[in-house]
């Protein structure tokens, strides 16, 4: 009973010296959170920065870290971008006017009770689009070359044969004024896409180097900068798809155009050479219609 009671006390002791530990150890706890606290603060805002340096992402970024050879082609995009664009705003608002000033004056030509007074018209207002032009020559190819003759080698030959030298010569010169920067369109449109291509393997490459010096390898130092350097191909893209879509409008606009001109400058060397009327403006609608059509 004795060996009981003794057996009993002492686990009593131990319990009381082990609640006693617990709440000396708590204040300790307490006070080691607490420095703790501000340490990790600190360190918080020194985590921060680096954190965002390695997040840090973009175009603006990429540009700043590359080198010479990447800034140029990002320079050459840029400037082909703004060459395009002004190429499709002017060309643009001037095939407008031309066309506007091309109905002006087919209504006055259809109009007229005869070419004298188209000529008046002409010389009052100037030729200003295509087939005033055409007509312009035209009449006075034919006017000099009736009272002159075959002064020069270049006049050598019918009336006829001279006026339609004449008119090909002005259709020739027309053409190439609306085609005039097409040309820039079609190559900044053609080469632009392998520009952006080539900055692309160039920034995949320097990355892949940086990648390569560096100590760790994680998927966040191989994405960023190999993503970065998808953008150059994006902006390729981006130059030249608007430059494309330009230009076949551009082509299209320009073929539909000159058939109309064709068959004016048909229609009117017809009435010069043979004094025969010429034919209404409702034919000329339908050959636009139908040229129009087989585009």
């Amino acid at each position: 009973m004795f060996d009981l009671v003794n057996s009993a006390l002492h686990i009593i002791a131990q319990v009381g010296q082990a609640a006693s530990d617990a709440q000396s150890a708590a204040p300790a706890a307490a006070a080691l959170g607490s420095a703790a606290a501000p340490a990790a603060a600190a360190a918080a805002p020194a985590l921060a920065p680096a954190a965002t340096i390695t997040t840090e992402s973009g175009i603006t970024h990429f540009i700043a870290q590359s080198d010479i050879v990447g800034k140029s082609l990002f320079g050459i995009l840029l400037l082909m971008s703004l060459i395009s664009w002004y190429l499709i705003f002017v060309k643009s608002f001037s095939n407008l006017r031309t066309h506007r000033h091309s109905r002006r004056f087919l209504n006055q030509f259809w109009a007229a009770s005869s070419l004298e007074q188209v000529e008046n018209e002409i010389a009052t207002h100037g030729a200003t689009e295509p087939f005033a032009h055409v007509a312009s020559h035209a009449i006075h190819a034919r006017n000099h070359h009736a009272k002159y003759g075959a002064i020069k080698l270049e006049e050598k030959g019918s009336t006829s044969a001279f006026v339609t030298r004449i008119i090909r010569k002005v259709i020739d010169e027309e053409t190439a004024k609306l085609e005039n920067g097409l040309t820039v369109l079609a190559s900044i449109g053609s080469t632009a896409p392998f520009i952006g291509l080539f900055g692309t393997v160039w920034g995949v490459y320097h990355a892949l180097i940086g990648i390569g010096l560096s100590d760790g390898v994680n998927i966040n130092r191989i994405a960023g900068p190999v993503g970065e350097a998808l953008i150059m191909t994006g902006l390729g893209l981006a130059v030249a798809i608007p430059a494309v879509l330009a230009y076949n409008a551009f082509v299209r606009n320009n073929r539909v155009y000159l058939a109309q001109l064709d068959a004016f400058a048909h229609d009117l060397f017809t009435f010069l050479s043979t004094g025969q009327a010429i034919e209404s403006r409702s034919n000329m609608r339908g050959i636009s219609l139908a040229a129009g059509k087989k585009d």
